[in-house]
């Protein structure tokens, strides 16, 4: 009786482990009561058939994201502080050369939309909330896609969230007198704000991200057509440097035409609560890819009008200067309103796609298996809104968050190529899946867009070897804690058997 009675505790605390445990086969898809009596022993009711059924059965995310949405998401999420600030260092790397900047602003434009129109079809053909988590999945393996949500956790999202809200403290000093840790707090609350309104409800989430979308692209745009009534320079670089530009130079400045471009990719994250997602995502990466590159090159000719391309070259930030040039003192705080909305949007879009690729992981027990929970009233995946959100608060509050951000950044764009390179891996293995959109220029499209990430890649390595390093390291990190969750697995199999 004893011994029975010992046993049956042994299990159960063996199964409350389990539970508790990250990498939890069946806690994604059986609940703690998943066990039965056969005669004395008690034995898991988790086979692969059974779990497939608990995951029919367990509550899914809700499709309520329209083709407006996802538009304005793409849009918002874009567009953060970039343009505001990148245009001048892009003309001062190309020999103050307006057509030269304009050439490398339209080529980071159109790498980006080749990307975008390649994850449309991934996107339209696999419309599963985590995106190219699920990509990197089903096309590499578990642990290139754990590696890229491991990262996107713990440095890129969170720390990109966490860099946009103390800038956002910081510009609110244009108007308040903030000390350096009221600035951390207001970063802070603003973390909060966007975490509160995530978990509250996607909808609630996409109506605030389309009002402030909305507010900064007019703002882009008032600001831009304000430079061009009223600035007195012409349309004309300086052909008499332009030839100190070489090949270093063009590289540097699409690394910041890229970066500034950077942001698309997250819609893919949503992938699970958008309305027929086979004609929304193409259409959307297309049209707002393309809204982007029209609205980039549009904003930097108004900056030229307004400066000159030498004064352009000569500003650290361009939009305050330009505006400062034609309309006067005063103009910092229109622009810095104007910074203070976008920066809002930008963290907030993340804020509301990345913990999707959380919750996918965590259903498949590659991540805390809480994270997969559905809140039953708001229809959202609150605790995975509520880890990154608190993560994020975590690095905003410590300030250690730009120096891991500029090591791993990079890193980004060796998932992004990989994701675009799943469209061959997909046709050759599910030739007859329901593809309802297809990439155009296949194979070329995607082909170009993975040799372009791929020369970041290589760029930032051979110019940064050290800072490369580091940022490899940190995502390696993520090898013990991916055998970690794999031995809690094999565990938990062996317990079953």
């Amino acid at each position: 009786m004893s011994r029975h009675f010992n046993k049956c505790c042994i299990r159960e605390i063996f199964r409350i482990w389990c539970h508790a445990m990250p990498g939890n086969a069946c806690a994604t898809a059986c609940q703690p009561r998943a066990f039965r009596r056969t005669g004395n022993r008690m034995q898991p009711i988790c086979s692969m058939e059974e779990r497939a059924v608990a995951e029919e059965a367990a509550p899914e995310l809700r499709r309520i994201l329209g083709m407006r949405d996802l538009l304005l998401m793409i849009v918002g999420t874009v567009i953060g502080s970039g343009i505001f600030l990148v245009p001048g260092p892009v003309l001062r790397q190309l020999g103050n050369s307006l057509p030269l900047a304009l050439t490398v602003w339209l080529a980071g434009g159109v790498l980006s939309l080749l990307g975008a129109l390649t994850y449309g079809e991934l996107s339209a053909m696999n419309p599963r909330a985590g995106g190219l988590y699920i990509y990197l999945r089903d096309c590499y393996g578990r642990f290139p896609a754990f590696l890229f949500g491991w990262t996107l956790f713990f440095v890129i999202s969170s720390g990109s969230i966490a860099t946009l809200a103390v800038a956002f403290g910081n510009y609110l000093g244009e108007f308040v007198q903030l000390s350096v840790l009221q600035t951390k707090a207001v970063a802070v609350g603003a973390i909060l704000v966007m975490t509160a309104v995530n978990i509250r409800g996607t909808r609630q989430s996409a109506d605030l991200l389309n009002v402030t979308t909305a507010i900064k692209v007019t703002a882009i745009l008032a600001l831009t057509v304000t430079l061009f009534l009223r600035g007195t320079h012409g349309l004309s670089g300086s052909p008499g440097v332009a030839s100190h530009a070489g090949v270093a130079g063009f590289g540097l400045a699409m690394i910041s035409v890229l970066w500034a471009f950077e942001g698309w990719q997250y819609a893919t994250y949503s992938a699970g609560e958008t309305m027929n997602p086979q004609r929304t995502f193409p259409l959307a990466f297309l049209i707002g890819t393309g809204a982007l590159i029209v609205l980039y090159l549009f904003a930097n000719l108004g900056y030229v009008t307004a400066l000159g391309t030498q004064g352009v070259a000569e500003s650290t930030r361009v939009a305050a200067s330009a505006l400062g040039a034609v309309v006067g003192r005063g103009a910092g705080r229109i622009v810095a309103l104007a910074i203070l909305i976008s920066m809002f949007s930008a963290a907030n879009s993340i804020m509301l796609n990345s913990p999707r690729v959380y919750y996918a992981m965590a259903r498949d027990g590659l991540f805390f298996h809480w994270l997969s929970r559905i809140h039953p009233r708001f229809g959202t995946p609150a605790l995975a809104v509520g880890a990154a959100g608190l993560w994020s608060a975590v690095l905003a509050a410590s300030g250690t968050f730009e120096q891991l951000l500029t090591y791993v950044v990079f890193i980004g764009w060796i998932f992004y190529a990989l994701a675009a390179g799943s469209v061959f891996i997909y046709r050759r293995r599910l030739p007859e899946a329901n593809r309802p959109y297809r990439v155009p220029g296949y194979p070329l499209t995607p082909l170009l867009f993975i040799v372009a990430a791929a020369a970041l890649v290589a760029n930032t390595v051979v110019s940064q070897p050290v800072r490369a390093a580091i940022g490899l390291g940190i995502v390696l990190l993520g090898a013990p804690a991916y055998l970690v969750w794999r031995q809690a697995k094999v565990s938990l199999r062996r317990y079953e058997d």
